[in-house]
């Protein structure tokens, strides 16, 4: 093994982003990474373990299945407020298992998100965007994008995936809204949560009995239990969605903050791919993941011992400048292929062709639809997602 000067333990985990720069991660992960790109932290728990900042250790943990993803192995990297551990993952949670059990899944599920089924799907795509586009024309300014926009298209994709029969929509994206919304209560959040997994599990029976052309009909002839297939239904509705609604809302305040890039890509549409990778990379929305050691492991010639916990800093290696350059700049016509926003390894990202496919579609029809939308409040009074595992914005008034 090889021997590295071995610096003290990092007394947490650096969350706090510089002041009036919400796209970029906290400052003191670069010096760090610079420092030492595997290092050791104590998490908030009294555990010793290590943190990752760079992209090629961040990317060899995902890469290695010697690191467990199973959530009641982790030690959390950063405080969540009521949660001192985390259990084992639900039946259907893709993220919080390991082989066998998450081939298991993925392989019955790889086959509904290839990008062939990704492209069948645009069209709806397209027609659920225009729907929306329209509504917000009629409504007029100001709008909050992400309530008008940003949250129901993926919604009502998800709806289009799982089945969900068109009179059931308003409840379903009813109790996804409030699951979403910062600012309900955490008995109103329990409470939608309840109500949707109980109504996923009625989809499911109902799917058994009447199988129609979608996702959870797909898969019910397979091996999988009720609980199963209710417990994927729910996974994916919190993958699918979450997650691409925050890159919409985050990604067109980044665009109206960079003027240039935006015009840019106004002016060249072909410029789409590169810029969702781009903006996947410069965002990094899911800023940090961890991993558990099932036995010892070297990396970066550090010996990880059984059982330690390594977070992974995802925004940290995004912006490393040994993989990419002038990694602080927002670059639309740069090559971020193997930026690590979708994950790597396993548990990359299943959905990842349906995101790109979403925001694909939905920001650039936002800039052909509204050429001159704005923001409608001052950017430093953007309220931010900063106390969540997905980072993004909660409201963004806009205007044109």
């Amino acid at each position: 093994m090889t021997s590295h000067l071995e610096l003290a333990p990092l007394p947490d985990l650096p969350m706090q982003r510089p002041d009036g720069r919400p796209f970029d991660p906290p400052a003191e992960l670069a010096h760090i990474r610079d420092e030492q790109p595997l290092r050791r932290m104590l998490f908030p728990d009294g555990h010793i373990g290590w943190l990752a900042t760079g992209h090629a250790e961040v990317r060899a943990v995902l890469a290695d299945q010697r690191f467990s993803s199973r959530y009641e192995l982790l030690h959390l990297p950063y405080p969540i407020a009521g949660v001192t551990e985390l259990m084992a993952a639900p039946p259907g949670d893709l993220s919080g298992v390991d082989v066998p059990q998450h081939t298991r899944y993925r392989r019955l599920l790889a086959g509904k998100f290839t990008v062939r089924r990704m492209h069948q799907l645009t069209e709806r795509i397209e027609q659920i965007t225009a729907e929306m586009l329209d509504a917000m024309e009629r409504g007029g300014p100001p709008v909050d994008l992400v309530t008008a926009y940003a949250q129901p298209v993926p919604a009502q994709v998800i709806c289009e995936m799982l089945g969900v029969p068109l009179i059931d929509r308003d409840r379903f994206q009813s109790h996804v809204m409030t699951l979403s919304n910062l600012d309900a209560t955490e008995q109103q959040r329990i409470d939608a949560w309840v109500e949707l997994t109980q109504y996923i599990g009625e989809l499911v029976r109902a799917k058994r009995a009447n199988p129609t052309d979608d996702l959870l009909s797909d898969m019910t002839d397979s091996d999988l239990t009720d609980d199963e297939l209710a417990g994927l239904g729910a996974f994916l509705l919190g993958a699918g969605l979450m997650t691409t609604a925050n890159m919409i809302a985050l990604g067109f305040f980044a665009l109206t903050q960079h003027p240039d890039q935006l015009e840019t890509w106004r002016n060249d549409p072909g410029l789409t791919d590169s810029a969702i990778e781009e903006l996947m990379r410069y965002l990094s929305i899911t800023p940090t993941g961890a991993r558990a050691a099932l036995e010892h492991v070297e990396i970066d010639g550090h010996l990880v011992r059984t059982g330690e916990t390594v977070a992974l800093s995802i925004q940290a290696a995004n912006r490393d400048p040994r993989r990419f350059d002038n990694p602080d700049v927002l670059d639309i016509r740069r090559n971020a292929r193997g930026q690590l926003g979708f994950g790597f390894g396993i548990h990359q990202c299943l959905g990842q062709h349906l995101a790109r496919a979403e925001m694909r579609v939905t920001l650039p029809a936002l800039l052909t639809r509204f050429p001159t939308m704005r923001l409608a409040v001052p950017a430093e009074q953007v309220p931010m997602r900063s106390d969540t595992d997905i980072y993004g914005v909660r409201r963004l008034l806009v205007a044109w």
